[in-house]
């Protein structure tokens, strides 16, 4: 890491190599190892005892390993071949053991003679090769390897001690040669100069980086080990945190324009429009950015978590009025609704929403109201409203994953709503109770209430209510439980109505020729009128409620639906059957405050579908407050305009000219934002959505737009552990949302070993025909799309080829044994990426619209997917799939009100890391658990190495997962120090450490990131 001269000089170069020529190309074109510096921190991957043999049972499928086991059995066998016709090939198999395990090794052809003569039965050797699968065994084609015998002087002096280093290898270079190589330059390691201030090193007792260098390869115990190891975990940690901590520090001498929203400008009105109440974790998240944006100096932040907006009903849903229920899609601002306790209160926004999926919750009382997965629900458990809990909000989607105690009995119930007057000072044509006398008796399959006799006062409603009663009604045994029955459906529903129109609760039941209304009312509203009737009435008991359970929440369909804004401290309101409901955004706020302050604000989407989306949501929750400039619009209105790729030349002309006039305050876009003929007035705030499908230097071109640097907003939604963010993201301040719950319908994993038990996927198929014969639908995911064109060459393989593992499953191949096999008779269709855009969408309306029972497709469904009625996934050859791809993907399942089944098929042995994965997987729905492991599984490398900057990985000995402790440790510690010496001059070696760690690519990654 800290490198002087001598660590710097190349293993390769013209005149003089450190290494052989031939070893210093491997090394540098394989391994990304080009100086000594570079080999001496090169640590092995593990250490191997003299007197113990490795775990062959743990090895990782498809990597190229390195073990130290005895060789158990060797056999040579001949076989006819395309190049040996006449039965003269040879193919030697040598199985080795480490006393619980074993691991089968290959020879063919000419390569089978000195592994014959040497690898004899009790010889002990390192192999490495690439772990493969041939006949369900674990095996290495054609490895390397390397004798261990105890009397070789040559081995005794390479192998000093009783540990064996093995090293990260390739197939080009094996450990033990790379194990040589940092022998011939271990001398060089007393050069090394130490990063770490000295009062950091002896403070925390750490060894100096060279003994620790000397100790991590050429250790002679374990103590050794760990004490380098601790040692160079915190130059990693420390030095990586100081080039952070620096940035952030950079960051604060920036200028920036501060943006503080006006007291009463746009975002003051945006608030006062909007349908609902931010929760108080979208509270805090604001404040964290507003104080952020009024700052002089740029923010960087990261937002996890989702983002939630409006909560809707359908527009053929009932609103209760003080003049009746009215259709939402009718109502107005201005318009007057009836809140929970009876009051009245204004409209002051209607918000359309475009079309939605819809979901009915199903009340024990029969009645039931629709509304979207966002709705808010204001409930409590039945012990809870006893206790006098104060009622938790929910969202639907909250509620529907979650509806049930462990007995089967409703855990939510919702408030009755307060009797109201109805119908303003007109009173009924007729006096109610004789209405109702006249109304009952032998009633015919048509007879009804009218409007009139519903839309009237509570008086009214109850006299008419107990004139039907007096006719029709019936007082059980008990003197609680009161009845009617009516011949017509309609008089029936209308007679549970005015139950629940006085505060009571009501079901109706089907008979063989009438229908039955249970009937509990409130004390303040007697049932009958007749003496001989009310004496038999006894008073219910104290803990009597009406409240009504949810029993069930199913998926109804896409309608289209639009949100109320409320102008009440409730923010709720009375919906169909008098069902109490309530109404409650982070990055749009953010993007206002900035508009309210004279700049601009631009959000960046991977994609055109999602940026239409934003688009589309974000007008349509600002109303007539994203029309400025145009007729009708607000008086603190702005524009808000779409730029992408597909656009018309006239309509994408017109919004380069909004930008550059900044008549447009908002702009939603994905890459065409970052073309050089887009230019903005004055770029404000720069929100990035889904960030890690975005380089860095396309979020830098974006940024680079403004005249001085923009406020940056990250977001995502993939939930990140608290040291990934504090490595990765370390330059960006983090807020996270959590409040919104992440559950739909539960979805319940299994693994599905195809390999060690082919009845299991057997029954996954059947699983598949149960599902679809019950009106649902299945996804079957596979790694690769096929109808590759057939090459000659590959079409006789030979024995080397079979030792080779099988491709990836592919969804043509796949879709037509599944329709030829264990799914013939089922409609199943593919759809993959190559496939025209046309023939997608007709693909996707049809599975959509349930006239496809099974999709066969690749990881295209991962995003953006909604099929409610898709209940079972099966993913072939899962163990080729990352672990958030994997949650990702069964997310497309379990999103209606039948839970999800997600079968992970693979043929990966039990044992094998693939597996462990795998079960990870299944055993948790923990999108911030499954990050963790994703990230042990993938190790460091992959999130700051080349996927990230162009760099090679600077992590090798530190795991951010593990190593929690040390990196905010760190963190605190390199903070101090760049405080106190921002360009670190009374810290050389540190400096030098960092000149290695950032390389100009590396060092341009931080800047933009």
């Amino acid at each position: 890491m800290d490198l002087v001269p001598a660590l710097q000089e190349p293993l390769k170069q013209p005149l003089k190599s450190v290494l052989g020529p031939a070893t210093a190309k491997v090394m540098a074109e394989h391994l990304g190892l080009h100086t000594v510096g570079d080999l001496l921190h090169h640590y092995p991957r593990r250490y191997e005892e003299r007197g113990q043999l490795t775990r062959l049972a743990e090895l990782p499928m498809d990597e190229h390993v390195t073990v130290v086991a005895q060789v158990a059995d060797a056999r040579l066998h001949s076989f006819a071949s395309a190049k040996a016709p006449r039965g003269k090939g040879q193919r030697l198999e040598v199985t080795i053991t480490d006393g619980s395990g074993r691991l089968q090794l290959v020879f063919f052809g000419n390569g089978v003679h000195k592994p014959h003569k040497e690898l004899l039965p009790g010889t002990r050797a390192m192999f490495a090769g690439k772990v493969s699968v041939f006949n369900r065994r674990l095996q290495l084609a054609h490895p390397a390897y390397e004798l261990l015998r105890g009397d070789s002087e040559e081995t005794v002096e390479s192998w000093a001690g009783a540990l064996i280093p093995i090293y990260p290898a390739t197939a080009k270079l094996e450990s033990w040669k790379i194990g040589k190589a940092v022998q011939t330059v271990l001398p060089t390691a007393q050069e090394a100069l130490d990063p770490l201030p000295p009062s950091l090193r002896e403070g925390r007792g750490l060894v100096p980086l060279p003994e620790a260098l000397l100790k991590i390869h050429r250790p002679h115990t374990k103590a050794d080990i760990a004490d380098a190891r601790a040692r160079l975990k915190w130059d990693e940690a420390f030095v990586l945190q100081v080039a952070l901590a620096r940035r952030r520090y950079a960051d604060t001498q920036l200028p920036a324009v501060p943006r503080r929203p006006s007291p009463d400008g746009l975002l003051a009105a945006f608030d006062d429009r909007l349908p609902f109440t931010l929760t108080d974790g979208q509270q805090k998240v604001s404040k964290e950015i507003f104080d952020d944006l009024a700052t002089e100096h740029p923010m960087h932040r990261l937002l996890q978590g989702e983002v939630g907006s409006g909560k809707a009903q359908p527009l053929d849903s009932l609103v209760l009025t003080p003049a009746g229920f009215r259709c939402m899609g009718d109502l107005k601002a201005g318009d007057e609704v009836i809140v929970p306790d009876g009051e009245v209160a204004l409209i002051d926004g209607v918000f359309p929403q475009g079309e939605r999926d819809v979901w009915r919750l199903v009340l024990s009382d029969g009645s039931s109201v629709e509304c979207d997965d966002e709705h808010l629900w204001i409930v409590g458990t039945g012990r809870g409203w006893q206790r006098g809990q104060k009622p938790e909000v929910m969202t639907t989607r909250a509620i529907r994953s979650d509806t049930f105690e462990a007995d089967g009995s409703s855990k939510w119930y919702i408030p009755a709503a307060a009797p109201v007057d109805l119908g303003g000072d007109s009173g009924p044509p007729m006096d109610p109770y004789l209405f109702g006398l006249l109304l009952g008796g032998k009633t015919s399959h048509g007879k009804c209430v009218p409007d009139d006799f519903k839309n009237t006062s509570i008086k009214n409603r109850h006299a008419l209510l107990q004139g039907l009663l007096d006719t029709d009604g019936t007082v059980h045994a008990d003197g609680m439980s009161v009845s009617l029955c009516s011949a017509s459906r309609r008089l029936a529903d209308d007679v549970a109505w005015l139950v629940r129109s006085l505060g009571g609760r009501a079901s109706v039941l089907p008979k063989r020729d009438a229908f039955d209304v249970s009937v509990v009312l409130p004390d303040a509203y007697a049932p009958f009128r007749l003496p001989r009737k009310a004496a038999r009435v006894r008073p219910r008991p104290e803990y009597h409620t009406f409240r009504r359970g949810i029993r069930a929440v199913e998926y109804v369909g896409r309608k289209p639906v639009q949100c109320i804004s409320v102008a009440h401290p409730s923010h709720a309101y009375v919906t169909d059957n008098f069902t109490v409901t309530h109404n409650t955004m982070v990055a749009l706020r953010a993007m206002l405050a900035v508009v309210d302050a004279g700049g601009q604000a631009a959000m960046l989407a991977p994609t055109e579908v999602l940026a239409q989306q934003h688009h589309r949501s974000v007008t349509e929750m600002m109303g007539e407050l994203a029309e400025g400039g145009m007729l009708g619009g607000a008086e603190h209105a702005t524009k808000v305009v779409l730029l992408t790729g597909s656009m018309g030349a006239a309509a994408r002309r017109q919004a380069l000219l909004d930008l550059v006039t900044g008549e447009a305050g908002i702009v939603i876009g994905t890459h065409a934002l970052i073309e050089d003929k887009v230019q903005f007035h004055d770029l404000g705030l720069v929100v990035v959505d889904e960030q890690h499908r975005f380089g860095v230097e396309q979020r830098d071109a974006l940024r680079g737009k403004g005249k001085q640097p923009p406020h940056l907003l990250v977001m995502t939604a993939t939930p990140i552990p608290r040291t990934v963010a504090m490595t990765v993201f370390g330059d960006l301040e983090t807020s996270v949302l959590d409040q919104l719950p992440a559950g739909r319908s539960p979805i319940a994993s299994h693994v599905v070993p195809a390999a060690d038990k082919p009845h299991f996927l057997a029954r996954a198929w059947e699983r598949v025909r149960e599902e679809a014969g019950g009106g649902h639908q299945a996804y079957v995911v596979c790694p690769r799309i096929g109808d590759e064109e057939d090459d000659p060459k590959k079409a006789r393989k030979s024995p080397e080829d079979e030792a080779e593992k099988r491709p990836p499953l592919a969804v043509l191949d796949v879709a037509d044994q599944l329709s030829r096999g264990p799914l013939q008779g089922l409609k199943v269709e593919v759809l993959h990426g190559r496939m025209n855009p046309d023939d997608k969408d007709a693909v996707m309306r049809r599975f959509a619209a349930g006239e496809t029972d099974v999709l066969v497709a690749t990881t295209v469904i991962e995003v953006g997917v909604n099929v409610p009625n898709a209940t079972v996934m099966v993913i072939m050859d899962a163990d080729r799939f990352g672990v958030s791809q994997l949650h990702q993907l069964r997310g497309r399942v379990g999103r209606g009100s039948a839970p999800g089944l997600c079968l992970l098929v693979t043929e990966m042995p039990e044992a094998s890391a693939a597996r462990q994965r795998l079960n990870a997987v299944a055993a948790t729905l923990d999108g911030f658990e499954l990050s963790r492991i994703d990230l042990e599984q993938r190790r460091e490398g992959d999130v700051l190495g080349q996927a990230q900057s162009g760099a090679r990985s600077s992590l090798r000995v530190l795991a951010v997962i593990e190593d929690e402790e040390v990196i905010a440790e760190a963190r605190q510690e390199a903070t101090t120090v760049v405080a106190a010496d921002p360009e670190l001059q009374q810290l050389p070696g540190l400096r030098t450490a960092l000149d290695a760690l950032l390389d100009e690519e590396r060092e341009q990654y931080l800047e933009k990131g």
